[in-house]
């Protein structure tokens, strides 16, 4: 395999340029447009045929660009030139995103990166940028080199989804990759800092933040070691936490850098967890994605909960997917580019299910890590493990906020405050009534939640009827005396089945205050 080209770097003439060209010409409609939506849906699954014979016939920007830098097929100079009309092939070579053959308008010019629109929408606002990355299998037609830097995948996505977009003075991505997150917190933080063990990866941050108009501090170092004795008042990280056995690479699997920490097993997360409590500053919030092992005659609550207890802070951990071992080993020998049936396959799953027997390890989790030190001293930090397998969508960066808040509130007021405490259903909530024909109570009543995780909840009688109380007039206490009234039940009873409903119903999102 040939080495990696240099990684780009784009020159402050170039900046504003490049990216007047890309706003005019490559958007996401645009490239949507350009392919139709059949080669759009085949693209998306990593199909390129349909796509590779959309973009011939167009001489259409996102067309050619699409062509080039995506999909990695060459183009004639000349189409390029009107692709970027202030850039140029001189300004594109200049910034390392091509080579080209030569200087005449019919010469051939080949990407030597991945680059490509990202639209997103969030509590932050709305913003365009277009992210650089190492051109993929999809693109080059073989494995992943061991320093490929990654683009933006299914990960990235679900961190940036996950993440809280109120402002946060301070901000550390730790294992920036391309700098996705980075980008993402820089719009709602004063400062952010960005670090990866490989510098490859900090030149593509670099590039991508100087396109879209910013710079990050970026260092070079391993996990918290740059950042040492500092503190932040957000930590996000999608680290190298796939759990590779030795064996495997001693089998020939190349150690790669975005996603292999080199520490056994699930450990490395294990570690970060428990690291990532000293460098929260007060009220300060660690957002991860991981993977943690379960083993046979361990609950993966018991062992990611030691993880939580050792970090010292409040915990919140879901986990949203379960592999088994070959699943998971399949996974992850597909992503490096490797394919069912070639030797090297073969060998490395071999050595992934040697691994997990000997240790016991019955299947791996993924899911996220929240951790938060509170503002003010806590004797009984807050813990929640759970399991939400259910898909989300929309931008769960709200929603998190409002479960930390929620949170923050129940454990400073009993329960004579919140039933002195005004109550409203929130927006996104809807009731479900299933009964048969005829019938005229409901045999299954539940509540739905639209945003967040999607949860649903099924109340009794008596919990239901105060929700449905809950528009903000009276308070909780008001409504519960109206239910034993009305249901001629001691006051007492009722406030027992409705005030721990109702705090659960509080930190889930289906209720708010008033």
């Amino acid at each position: 395999m040939t080495a990696s080209p240099p990684p780009p770097r784009l020159p402050a003439d170039l900046a504003a340029g490049l990216r007047a060209d890309l706003a005019a010409g490559y958007t996401r409609d645009a490239v949507e447009d350009a392919l139709g939506p059949v080669a759009t849906a085949a693209l998306s699954r990593e199909e390129p045929v349909p796509a590779r014979r959309a973009t011939a016939r167009s001489a259409a920007p996102a067309a050619v660009l699409a062509r080039l830098l995506v999909l990695g097929l060459p183009v004639r100079r000349a189409a390029l030139d009107a692709a970027l009309p202030r850039t140029g092939t001189a300004g594109a070579v200049a910034a390392g995103l091509v080579v080209a053959a030569g200087q005449g308008p019919d010469d051939e010019v080949r990407g030597l990166v991945d680059l490509r629109p990202y639209e997103v929408s969030d509590d932050a606002g709305e913003t365009r940028w277009w992210v650089a990355s190492d051109l993929g299998e999809l693109a080059t037609g073989h494995s992943l080199r061991a320093d490929h830097v990654l683009g933006i995948g299914g990960a990235s996505l679900t961190l940036a989804r996950t993440t809280v977009r109120d402002h946060r003075p301070r901000v550390l991505d730790l294992g920036t990759g391309c700098g996705i997150q980075a980008l993402h917190a820089h719009r709602h933080a004063d400062h952010v800092v960005a670090t990866d063990v490989s510098r490859r990866a900090l030149d593509f941050a670099a590039f991508n933040a100087a396109l879209a108009g910013t710079a990050f501090d970026l260092r070079e170092g391993s996990l918290l070691e740059p950042v040492r004795g500092e503190r932040f008042d957000l930590v996000v990280s999608n680290p190298p936490f796939v759990i590779t056995p030795p064996a495997a690479h001693a089998a020939g699997l190349p150690v790669m850098e975005y996603r292999d920490g080199a520490k056994p097993g699930d450990s490395l997360v294990g570690d970060l967890v428990a690291g990532l409590g000293d460098h929260l500053a007060p009220g300060g919030v660690a957002q991860l994605l991981g993977n943690w092992e379960h083993h046979a005659g361990e609950g993966w609550r018991e062992r990611v909960g030691g993880w939580l207890a050792a970090a010292g802070t409040d915990g919140w951990v879901v986990q949203r997917e379960v592999q088994d071992p070959a699943e998971y080993a399949h996974t992850w020998l597909r992503d490096g580019g490797l394919r069912p049936g070639s030797p090297l396959f073969d060998a490395a799953l071999e050595a992934w299910l040697d691994d997990f027997e000997a240790r016991g390890v019955e299947a791996v989790g993924f899911g996220y890590v929240l951790l938060r030190r509170p503002a003010a001293a806590s004797t009984t930090p807050w813990r929640r493990l759970e399991e939400v397998d259910a898909p989300v969508h929309r931008p769960l960066g709200g929603h998190v906020t409002a479960v930390l808040l929620a949170q923050e509130w129940l454990a400073t007021h009993d329960d004579a405050a919140l039933a002195a405490t005004h109550l409203v259903v929130a927006d996104d909530v809807t009731e479900e009534r299933y009964l048969r024909p005829g019938e005229q109570d409901p045999r299954v009543l539940q509540l739905r939640q639209g945003e967040g995780f999607g949860r649903t909840y099924r109340p009794g009688t008596l919990v239901a009827g105060a929700v449905g109380a809950c528009d903000g007039e009276l308070t909780l206490g008001q409504i519960v005396g109206g239910l034993a009234a009305l249901l001629d039940q001691p006051a007492d009873a009722v406030a027992a089945e409705v005030l721990p409903a109702a705090r659960d119903l509080l930190l889930d999102g289906f209720l708010r205050l008033a």
